[in-house]
Formats: structure tokens, C-alpha cells, sequence
């Protein structure tokens, strides 16, 4: 297909998508189909039609391109006069806020990059989050009667047991048809992706499943699914034992288990993208979180969810960003966390006196920029960090610090969302000018 054909599949792609909806919405009109039902049907039809994106395309372009469109399509469809009363309310007629029509379309983009044409790689995920998720809810929201606590509200336990049922079934198909690993292997491996699965779209919120469930699948899979069997029971029992581990000390500490079953997940997922020692900073950060929000607590309803959120954001996009460019973004990662996390211990000395608060955050400060240091030394060689990047470490942690130090109560209200643009300035800025100098785009 020529480059003009695969731009007219595009531009026609999100038609078809604009008309599913349409269709959606008059059949709600004649059948009184409920707003759920509704926003499933427009979920499945397009999850399908995303499934055969890698062999409708013989190029990546039109693939992005496709996905920058849905994306400002869904930002008109959020428009008040669309929103409700127009094709819109097939997508937004449940009074929950979510942001799932976005993070769908990026979710896509990002399981077809990850994927490097891998095909279990990218259509087990999306089957997942395509299927098993639309039987679980519209099986919750029919037949839940058994219900237990999220940190965004409550979910049934009919509909998480009928998501593992239907993500097993998937996942034994799709390994045993689109892989070749061992096939003693395909029961173990669908039964840690099932369980995986169902524990993470239980966990989430707003619409972010549509994100973390294929990304964090994807990126199991992709580190584990060729371990060997003993590995695969191991990595299971591990990760079931630090659930339960969470559960009970947040029982015992009065904390909120859910809560500490985000953070586990969120740990999980982070020593699943890259190496253990990468890890430090970015789970740094999470403790960061929870000292800021113990001692100077935000006005954000969910905290806890949006500290997980920005840390798996940053993970996933420094990776997506890395593998673009083809630069090493493990560097710049590790700055942004390191930022992140200074600036949420300055914001948790808040009630202290200023002489203290400055005191304080300066030696976690250089705490922080110590571990950087260390990881610099054990990446240099085995990934190829890109030059002395220490000297952008101190503009992030400067940029980090003075705000909060200064006004601490101008992050009463989003104080994650911003200190993570914060944080982002400097190593976005300096990864940019790396990328232009070694040539990129090109």
C-alpha cells in the first residue's frame, strides 16, 4: 500500500470510529442501553479494530498518525455541547470522571512501539484489556453483589473472577498460537498474566487500566514470559507473598491496603521495565510520597494514585522516549525521579521552621545526587550514559527545591502534577538538546 493509501486507512480509520460511536448511540436511544453498556461497546469495537493495526499498515507512520488523531478527536468529543447530548455520551454518559478514551489511544501507541513486532507482544495485552475488561465490567455492573474496597471506590468480585476467567483463556491462546516458549510453560505463564491482570485492573482508576494493564503486561510478559518454569513460579510466589506482605503491615500500621497493593504493583512493574538498581530512585520517590502526604497532607482525593500514575507515566515515557530516539534515556529518568523525590521531602518539612525545612531538604538533597552518582558508575559502561549528566542532576534538584522551599502552599492543590512538570524541565530539556546534537530526528 502506498503512503497516500495508508494516510486515507487512517483518516478513515477514526470516520469508522466517529460512525461506531453514532451507531452506539442510536441504538441506546431505541434499546436504552445504559451509559456502561454504552462506553463497552465503544471500548470492544475499538480494541478489536487496534488488534489488526500491525497487518493493516506496512508502515509505523500511519500508525502514530492514526493515534494523534483519535487523540484530538476524543479531546473534541470532550467538549461541553458534544460531551452529553451528542456522539460523545457513548463515551462520557457515566457520571465517573476517566480519562480512558485517551489513555486507550496511547496505550495503543505504546504497546505497538514496546512490541517491536513481536505479535504475542502486542495482541495478547490489548485482547486483555479489550475483552476481559468489558466482560468484568458489564459483569460487575449486572450481577455484582459481592464487593470490595479500591482506592477510587469499589469493584465485585463477580467481575474481577469473570476478568481472570476470560484473561486465562486468552492468554493460553494467544501462546499457544503466537509464541514458541515451552509448552509446559503456557498454563504457568497464562495463570501469572491472568492473576497479574485481574490484580491490576482491580487496582485502578479513572480510566487507567486502559493504560497499565496492556503496558504492565506487556512489559511482564516481555521480561519473563522465556523463564524458565521454576523462574516463573518463583517470580509468582514473590510478588504474591509482597502483596501480602503490603496488606498485613498496612493493617498493622493503619494504613490502607489498597493502597499498599498500588505501591507493590507499581514496584513490580518497575523492576519489570529495567534493571533492580534503576529502580532505586523511582521507589525513592513513592516513600518520598507517603512522607510528604503523612506530614503535610495535599487536597488531592486520591494521592496515593497520583504519585503511582506519575511514576509509571515517567517509566513508561523515558523508555518510549529512549527507543524513538534511540538515545539512552536511563540518565534522565533517573534525574527526574531524584527531583521528584527531593521535592516531596522539602513539601513534607513544611510545618518546620524555614532554617530547618532548607537544613533538611539540602541533605536529602545530596543523599539523592549520591545514589545518582552511584547508578551513573554502574550504568556508564553496561548502557552507555551519555556524558557528565551531573551537572543537569543540580538544575533539577534546583528547580525541585527553591519552589517548595519558598512556597509550600502553592502545591497544596496538584502538588504531584507539579512537581513531576518540575522535575521534567531540566532533563527534557537536556535529552532534547543530546537527541538534536546526535542528529535526531534524521
Amino acid at each position: 500500500m502506498t503512503g497516500a493509501g495508508q494516510a486515507l486507512v487512517a483518516f478513515g480509520s477514526v470516520a469508522a470510529l466517529l460512525a461506531l460511536m453514532a451507531l452506539v448511540r442510536l441504538a441506546a436511544s431505541r434499546r436504552g442501553l445504559g451509559p456502561e453498556v454504552q462506553r463497552k461497546l465503544v471500548h470492544i469495537g475499538t480494541g478489536l479494530y487496534a488488534l489488526s493495526l500491525p497487518w493493516l499498515f506496512t508502515d509505523d507512520w500511519p500508525v502514530y498518525m492514526l493515534i494523534g488523531l483519535t487523540l484530538g478527536v476524543m479531546t473534541v468529543l470532550r467538549l461541553p455541547g458534544i460531551r452529553k447530548g451528542g456522539i460523545g455520551e457513548a463515551l462520557h454518559g457515566v457520571e465517573r470522571q476517566s480519562y480512558g478514551d485517551f489513555l486507550l489511544a496511547l496505550a495503543v501507541g505504546v504497546v505497538f512501539l514496546l512490541s517491536d513486532d513481536q505479535a504475542i507482544l502486542y495482541v495478547l495485552p490489548l485482547a486483555i484489556l479489550t475483552l476481559s475488561d468489558a466482560a468484568a465490567a458489564l459483569t460487575g455492573s449486572r450481577y455484582g453483589h459481592v464487593f470490595f474496597a479500591v482506592e477510587d471506590g469499589r469493584k465485585s468480585v463477580e467481575g474481577s473472577a469473570v476478568f481472570f476467567l476470560v484473561s486465562l483463556i486468552l492468554a493460553m491462546i494467544c501462546l499457544l498460537l503466537l509464541s514458541d516458549i515451552a509448552r509446559a510453560n503456557v498454563i504457568v505463564v497464562a495463570l501469572i498474566v491472568a492473576a497479574f491482570g485481574t490484580l491490576v485492573e482491580a487496582e485502578s482508576w479513572r480510566g487507567f487500566d486502559n493504560f497499565f494493564l496492556p503496558a504492565g503486561l506487556l512489559v511482564f510478559l516481555e521480561a519473563h514470559m522465556n523463564s524458565p518454569a521454576p523462574v516463573l513460579v518463583a517470580v509468582a510466589t514473590a510478588f504474591g507473598l509482597a502483596v501480602w506482605a503490603a496488606h498485613v503491615l498496612a493493617a498493622r500500621l493503619g494504613g490502607k491496603a489498597h493502597e499498599a497493593r498500588l505501591y507493590v504493583i507499581t514496584a513490580f512493574l518497575l523492576y519489570s521495565v529495567t534493571a533492580p538498581h534503576n529502580t532505586l530512585l523511582p521507589l525513592l520517590a513513592l516513600l518520598a510520597h507517603a512522607f510528604s502526604n503523612a506530614q503535610t497532607p495535599c487536597a488531592a482525593r486520591h494521592p496515593v494514585l497520583d504519585v503511582v500514575a506519575a511514576v509509571a507515566l515517567l517509566s513508561f515515557g523515558w523508555l518510549t522516549l529512549g527507543l524513538v530516539t534511540g538515545l539512552n534515556a536511563l540518565g534522565f529518568y533517573a534525574i527526574t525521579s531524584m527531583a521528584l523525590a527531593a521535592g516531596l521531602v522539602a513539601l513534607g518539612l513544611g510545618k518546620r521552621p524555614l532554617v530547618l525545612r532548607i537544613a533538611g531538604a539540602l541533605l536529602v538533597a545530596a543523599a539523592l545526587f549520591s545514589a545518582f552518582q552511584w547508578l551513573t558508575a554502574l550504568n556508564t559502561g553496561a548502557s552507555g550514559w551519555a556524558g557528565d549528566l551531573r551537572g543537569l542532576g543540580l538544575c533539577a534538584l534546583a528547580l525541585a527545591l527553591v519552589p517548595t522551599l519558598a512556597r509550600p502552599g502553592a502545591f497544596l492543590h496538584d502538588r504531584v502534577l507539579k512537581l513531576t512538570a518540575l522535575s521534567l524541565l531540566c532533563p527534557v530539556a537536556g535529552y532534547l538538546w543530546m537527541a538534536t546534537a546526535a542528529g535526531w530526528p534524521g
